[in-house]
């Protein structure tokens, strides 16, 4: 069974300053997370195959490979666990890149320990915590069908696989069908904090990857439009 993951989990954290990764793993730790640490690309990658972390913080800058590397290569293994990236300040093109790999969320560096401790929960609850109540089993979107109760996604036999921010942006657009929603609605309602300039081009990227899966022609999409001036609407789903 999970552990409660409003409160705690397994994290790996990927850093090779030492002095960040000592005062993270200290902060971390006092909020009640098991941190382990590895300082390169491929011994990240080797740890996440071996134990499987409920998330990973992963620092963009790696001695052997860049964290970009590791991040393709973990959902190539088809690692599913959240990922959140640590970027420089003000590398827009870190962190948009990061993002288009399978990154749900990024952290600029440097960061307070208590803003990646909020980051890292929500993450935490939308990868396995987010459904458990929820009345419906299945619902549909065009020919996409979401199955709520084992949180996969499927188009006739084949399985669509989503990382867990796509997964509950996929759910929450149809849970709202045929509804123009602003990019502040979608950050607040599906990455659980207040939205910025950069959290709404987030969306933007996420709907984008989440479009490359779902979408039949994903230049010309039928399922997730985009509203002018507004954000975005699911068409044609039903329960």
């Amino acid at each position: 069974m999970l552990p409660d993951m409003t409160t705690h989990g397994n994290l790996l954290l990927v850093e090779d300053d030492a002095a960040l990764a000592r005062g993270l793993i200290e902060g971390l730790t006092c909020e009640y997370f098991h941190v382990a640490h590895q300082s390169t690309g491929e011994g990240a990658i080797a740890h996440a195959r071996l134990n499987a972390p409920h998330a990973v913080i992963l620092d963009v800058r790696l001695p052997d490979i860049s964290g970009f590397d590791v991040c393709r290569r973990l959902r190539q293994l088809g690692l599913r666990m959240p990922i959140l990236m640590l970027t420089a300040h003000g590398d827009e093109a870190d962190k948009v890149l990061g993002l288009e790999l399978g990154a749900d969320d990024y952290v600029t560096k440097p960061c307070s320990i208590r803003e990646l401790t909020s980051r890292v929960r929500a993450l935490l609850r939308r990868a396995y915590g987010e459904f458990a109540g929820d009345t419906a089993s299945v619902m549909q979107a065009g020919d996409v069908r979401i199955d709520l109760n084992r949180t996969r996604v499927s188009r006739g036999d084949t399985l669509i696989d989503l990382t867990p921010i796509e997964y509950k942006l996929l759910v929450f657009l149809a849970r709202h069908a045929g509804q123009s929603l602003s990019r502040a609605q979608l950050v607040e309602n599906v990455w659980g904090y207040a939205a910025d300039l950069d959290s709404e081009r987030t969306v933007n990227v996420t709907v984008n990857r989440l479009r490359q899966k779902i979408e039949r022609d994903p230049g010309n999409p039928a399922l997730i439009l985009t509203v002018p001036g507004v954000g975005y609407r699911m068409i044609d789903a039903g329960r």
